[in-house]
C-alpha cells in the first residue's frame, strides 16, 4: 500500500477523534463493539465508492469486506498522522484497483481521485502490471485476511465463497460446477457475506 502523508491540519473533528478512541480500544483490550462501532461508521460510504469505481454491486460488497478485513489486520499500523477514514479508503481505492486490473474493467480512469466521507483527496496511484514480491505478499495477506472469516461460515457457504473468491469463478460457472440454479448461487452468497458481516456486528468472531 502507497505511504500516506501526514494530514496539514492537526485540528482533527470530533468524529476522527471518536475513531481514535475506538481505535486505541480495540488495539489495546481487542473490544469487538470498537470494531464493530468502525465498521458501522464506514461501511455506507465505503460502499458507495467502490460501487462508483466497478460500477456492479456484488463486486462492490466483496471489496468493501475485504476492505475492511484487511485495515483491521493491520490496525496496529495505523498512525494518527491523518484520519482513520483516510487510512480506510486509501486501503480500499489500492485493493479495488488490482481487482479492476485483474478484471480488466474499463469502468473509469485509473488515475481519477476521489474524496473520502470526510471530504479529503484519496489518489490512486497505478503500479507496474508485472507482480512484484509487494504484490504477492498483500495478495496472500488479503487471502489470509478473508479465510480466517470465511472459516467460520456454515459449510454450504464456505464452498461457495471459496470457488468465488479464492478460485474466482464466475456465477455462471459456480452454477454449473455445483447444479444449482444461477439466482440460488448468487442469493446464498449475498447471504454469505450477511453473515460475515454480522460476526463483526454480534460480536461472535472477529478478525
Amino acid at each position: 500500500m502507497d505511504e500516506l502523508l501526514p494530514e496539514d491540519d492537526k485540528q482533527f473533528s470530533d468524529k476522527a477523534l471518536q475513531d481514535f478512541s475506538l481505535i486505541d480500544v480495540a488495539r489495546e483490550t481487542g473490544d469487538q463493539r470498537a470494531y464493530a462501532e468502525l465498521m458501522a461508521r464506514y461501511r455506507k460510504p465505503l460502499y458507495h465508492t467502490m460501487l462508483k469505481m466497478v460500477k456492479n454491486s456484488d463486486d462492490a460488497e466483496d471489496l468493501t469486506l475485504e476492505a475492511f478485513a484487511k485495515a483491521f489486520r493491520g490496525l496496529d499500523k495505523f498512525k494518527k498522522e491523518y484520519t482513520f477514514s483516510t487510512w480506510l479508503f486509501r486501503i480500499a481505492t489500492n485493493n479495488c484497483i488490482d481487482f479492476i486490473r485483474r478484471k480488466r474493467l474499463e469502468t473509469m480512469s485509473i488515475s481519477t481521485s476521489f474524496k473520502d466521507e470526510v471530504g479529503d483527496d484519496v489518489s490512486m496511484e497505478i503500479r507496474d502490471s508485472s507482480p512484484d514480491p509487494q504484490e504477492n505478499a498483500i495478495k496472500s495477506q488479503k487471502i489470509e485476511a478473508m479465510q480466517l472469516l470465511v472459516s467460520k461460515l456454515p459449510p454450504k457457504y464456505q464452498r461457495l465463497v471459496d470457488l468465488r473468491y479464492f478460485k474466482e469463478m464466475s456465477y455462471e460457472e459456480i452454477s454449473e460446477k455445483i447444479n444449482i440454479p444461477l439466482g440460488t448461487v448468487k442469493a446464498q452468497l449475498h447471504r454469505a457475506k450477511e453473515i460475515l458481516y454480522d460476526m463483526i456486528k454480534d460480536r461472535r468472531e472477529l478478525i
